[in-house]
This record gives C-alpha cells, structure tokens and sequence, in this order.
C-alpha cells in the first residue's frame, strides 16, 4: 500500500502529525487497535504500563535504568518530550535516531489507511514498531492521558501501575479523584500484578482491580519502604532489600516511586531478573530532566516540570529542603487550563520575585492574567512580565547573586525553553 503521505526528515512528520488530526486529544482505543492490528503489532516480551498523577516519568527512569543495569535491552516511551521527539522512543536509554523514527512513522502511515490518529497515537505505535525491530527484552510504556482510554492500553502489560492519583486534565479525567482513579485503573489486567504507590487510593481503583480479578498491590500495606536516613530498606511480599542508595533524581518523594520500582522487579523476577547490585547501580546512575533538576553551578537553577497543585507541593518542598537563599526567582509560565491558583498557593512561600511568562502555544496563560491571580492570591514579592521563557530566563540570570536561586517551573514548555536558552548562551 502507497502511503498518503511521505518525507526523509523528522520535522517533516512531526510537522504532518500536528496537521493530521483536528483534535490533540481524541481518547478511544478502537482506531488505534485497528493500526496496531493492521501493522501486525504482536509483542513478544514483557511489557510495564505505568499512570498516575505526578510519578510517571521518574518510575520510567528508574525501572529502565535497573533493566540496563542487569544487562537486559529495554524499550522506554514516555512523554511529553523537552527538547527532541526522539527523547519519547529510546532503547537502552539512549533516543531513537530520526531515521528509526522516521521508519516507523512511515509504517504506521501506511497500515492506517483512512483511520485518523492523534499525534501522540502516532507516537505510541511507531514506539512499539521501533521496540519491536530493535527486539528488545522488555518495554516501559508511560501513560499520556488518563489510561483506560490512553493508546498505551491497547498493548497488553503484564504488569500496571498507577503512580499517583490526583486532579488534573480535569475537562477529560473528572474533576474529582474518584473518577481520575477509575480512568487510571483501566490499564490494570485480570490475573496480572497491578501497583499502586498512592498510600490512600481512591475506592473507584480498588472496585476495579477487584472487579476485573487484577492482583492488586497497594503501597503501605503490600510494599512500601523505611528511610534510614543514609540508606533506605524496601519491604514486600516476598521479603526485605535493605541498605539500599537513595536515588539520584533528588526529591524525598522518588523514595515512593523507587519503593514502587523494586515491587514491580519483584514482581517479575522469574521472567526478568535483577539483581541487588543491579538495582543499586540503577538507583544511582538514573538520570531525568525536568524532575527537580540542580544544575551545576553558581547561582543555584532548578528546573521542575510541576504544572499541578500535587506536584507543585512537592516541589515546594524540596525547595525548603535545598537550604537557605537570599532570594528565589521564579520563571513560570503554565497552560490556562490548569489549576493556577493551586500551584501558586503551593509555591508563594518559596518565590521572592515573580519572572511570567507567556509561552508560544494558544493554550499557555497570558503573563498579565498570571500576575494579576498571583496578586489576588497574596503572593509576596515583585513581579515582571515577558514575552516568552528566554527572556525571562536571561534578565533573572542578570538579577540574581551567586546566593541567590532561580526556580523555573510550570510547565514542560518552561523548562524546555529555558533549557534551549542555556545552550544558546554556551
């Protein structure tokens, strides 16, 4: 079959997909089952769906970095991205090239036919051809939206777990955490080992694990974790693992996630097999941008993609946590349809110096709308306004001592533009 559309670049499809379809959402499983099963997508190896709230990406990257530790070939796909596309699609840790990509987009546009698919559709199904060609051990599959109708759930995992559960996406999911835990439990499986490292699940997820006979795990009572404040100990069904390196991606809440990466191993040590010393070394060397990341250097810069009230508590947290500055400057810019004031009620006790900013996309709050919820929601300190994340990132840059911190959050978008900022100025 002759595709309807062809190109040699990866910014010419990716330009082609943000055409293709009208809507960026368009939740349902039937259109992209239909290309699965056209394409002939059968996995052969294991595969670990993780959701949730806030918790997805650092899961990933700690559950990959374990599998390469112990020597096995592992496919990650996760989003959104913060610099390249080819960051969504890696094996062994590493992106996929513009050509395997390209390839892959090539294939799932010839199997569609006439069947619309979303951007992140698209994604999802040349990530498996691309694991599938690249015949690895095991794949890690990140949640987009929700799950019961994100396109991850139309490969089946033999192991799911839900993160977090908390309100977000809200004109999608619900507004209340019953109904985003029920979206977020439909990646579960009958008979299949099913995690949640959310200590009070909403009663929606549990009903549902029990109603379709999933083996469901729930942290605190079935795994969980005790610091020892220079190691930690992991404890579940089928024993402890103690002196165990706190990980690399910094924030007191990645014990959480690690205490869910170490049940998800156990639970699929007969089939994939790691060992302590691998988990150990995956712990240490795990690396993910965006998730409270210190850069090196003087004045201290820390980028976070938090952009909802529960991940913006923790990263108010762990800037409590980093110690004293004299003053902390925020680079913030976030999407309108987000819970603002949340955020910003989580954050305003950190921030000295407001930096806004309006990012290029037509769902981004306008800089003037920020300041003035950030002025009714009593924050402290001056505020200035900027037409996009550089500029903001660069005049905080000139304001700043070497005392003094630079917080730059809110969104994917942020922290992206920020960091191509940084680049340009090497």
């Amino acid at each position: 079959m002759t595709p309807r559309f062809a190109a040699e670049t990866l910014p010419e499809w990716l330009a082609h997909l943000e055409r293709l379809h009208p809507s960026s959402i368009d939740m349902g499983l039937q259109r992209v089952a239909q290309v699965r099963d056209a394409m002939g997508l059968t996995p052969r190896f294991p595969i670990i769906t993780i959701g949730g709230t806030n918790g997805k990406g650092s899961t990933c990257a700690m559950l990959s970095a374990a599998f390469r530790a112990a020597g096995f070939k592992v496919g990650t796909y996760t989003s959104p991205h913060l610099l390249q596309f080819n960051e969504r699609i890696c094996v062994d840790l590493l992106p996929a090239s513009d050509a395997a990509i390209v390839a892959a987009l090539g294939a799932v546009e010839v199997a569609r036919g006439d069947i619309s698919l979303t951007y992140f559709e698209f994604g999802t199904l040349a990530a498996m051809q691309h694991f599938i060609d690249a015949e690895v051990d095991v794949a890690v599959l990140e949640v987009g939206l929700g799950g019961r109708l994100d396109a991850v759930n139309v490969f089946e995992p033999d192991v799911a777990a839900v993160v977090s559960v908390d309100i977000d996406h809200e004109s999608w999911l619900g507004d209340n955490r019953e109904a985003i835990g029920f979206e977020k439990a439909g990646i579960f499986r009958t008979g299949k080992p099913a995690f949640c490292a959310d200590a009070n699940p909403p009663a929606s997820l549990r009903e549902y694990a029990a109603n379709i006979g999933a083996d469901l795990q729930v942290i605190g009572k079935d795994f969980g974790f005790r610091n020892e404040t220079t190691q930690w100990r992991w404890w579940g069904r089928n024993g402890q693992k103690p002196g165990l390196p706190f990980p690399a991606l910094r924030g007191a809440y990645q014990l959480n996630n690690a205490s869910l990466v170490l049940a998800i191993l156990d639970a699929l040590h007969m089939a994939l097999p790691v060992t302590i010393n691998d988990i150990k070394r995956g712990l240490l060397e795990v690396e993910l941008a965006g998730r409270f990341q210190v850069l090196p250097g003087r004045p201290a810069v820390v980028l976070d993609v938090a952009h909802n009230p529960h991940a913006a508590a923790a990263f108010s947290q762990n800037l409590l946590n980093q110690g004293y500055f004299q003053s902390t400057h925020a680079v913030f810019g976030i999407m309108a349809d987000k819970n603002i004031a949340g955020v910003v009620n989580c954050v305003k006790e950190q921030i000295d110096v407001w930096h806004l900013v309006e990012l290029n996309m037509p769902r981004a709050a306008k800089a003037q709308d920020l300041a003035e919820l950030i002025l009714r929601e009593g924050a402290k300190g001056k505020i200035f306004l900027y037409p996009n994340a550089a500029a903001a990132y660069l005049t905080a840059s000139k304001l700043v001592g070497d005392n003094d911190r630079i917080a730059v959050f809110g969104s994917f978008h942020t922290v992206a533009d920020v960091l191509t900022a940084r680049h340009k100025q090497r």
